[in-house]
C-alpha cells in the first residue's frame, strides 16, 4: 500500500471554491442558458486565493491527501486538469459528473463522498453549495463551506434545477 492510500483525504470543489466564474456567469443568465459558453470559458477563471491557499495547507500542514469533487461534466477534465496544475494545486483525483448527469449537486457529490468514504477516511470537504453542503453535514461529513467568492445566483440555481455543474 502506498502512503498516498493510508492518508486522509481532503476533498475541494472546484467552482467558486478555488475558481472564481464570475466572469462567465453571464452565459447563464440568458435563455436557454449557455453551457458550452460557461464551460467553455472556464480555463479563464481566475483562482480564489482563501480556497487555493487552503488546499495547500491542508496538504503540508494536514498531511493530507486533496481530492477534487466537483459537478463539472466529464468533458471538462482536461481543462479541469490543466487549470489546477496551471495555480499550483496540489496533484490530486479529479471526480466528475457524467456527461448526461443531470441530478443536482447535492445528490451527486454525496453519492461520491459516500463511495470514497467507504476506502478511505475524508478528513473535511470544502463546497460553495450550501445545500451540497448541508447533505454532506446530515450524512457525517466535516465539511467547510467555502464562502469566499462572490454570489452567483444563477449558478446556484443551475445546480439544483438543471445538474449541470
Amino acid at each position: 500500500m502506498s502512503e498516498n492510500t493510508r492518508r486522509p483525504l481532503a476533498l475541494f470543489d472546484i467552482d467558486n471554491t478555488l475558481a472564481d466564474t464570475g466572469h462567465r456567469q453571464h452565459f447563464l443568465e440568458r435563455r436557454p442558458r449557455d453551457w458550452a459558453g460557461f464551460f467553455g470559458a472556464a480555463p479563464a477563471d481566475p483562482p480564489l486565493g482563501r480556497g487555493v491557499a487552503l488546499a495547500v495547507a491542508v496538504e503540508s500542514a494536514a498531511d493530507c491527501e486533496v481530492v477534487y469533487l466537483t459537478g463539472r461534466p466529464e468533458r471538462c477534465r482536461a481543462d479541469t486538469v490543466d487549470w489546477l496544475a496551471r495555480h499550483g494545486l496540489p496533484e490530486g483525483r479529479v471526480w466528475m459528473r457524467g456527461n448526461q448527469d443531470r441530478r443536482p449537486a447535492r445528490t451527486t457529490k454525496l453519492e461520491v463522498l459516500q463511495r470514497i468514504a467507504r476506502g478511505r477516511e475524508v478528513r473535511m470537504f470544502v463546497d460553495d453549495d450550501e445545500l451540497v453542503v448541508q447533505a454532506a453535514r446530515a450524512a457525517g461529513f466535516r465539511v467547510v463551506l467555502a464562502d469566499w467568492a462572490a454570489e452567483a445566483p444563477e449558478l446556484k440555481d443551475a445546480q439544483e434545477n438543471e445538474g449541470r455543474t
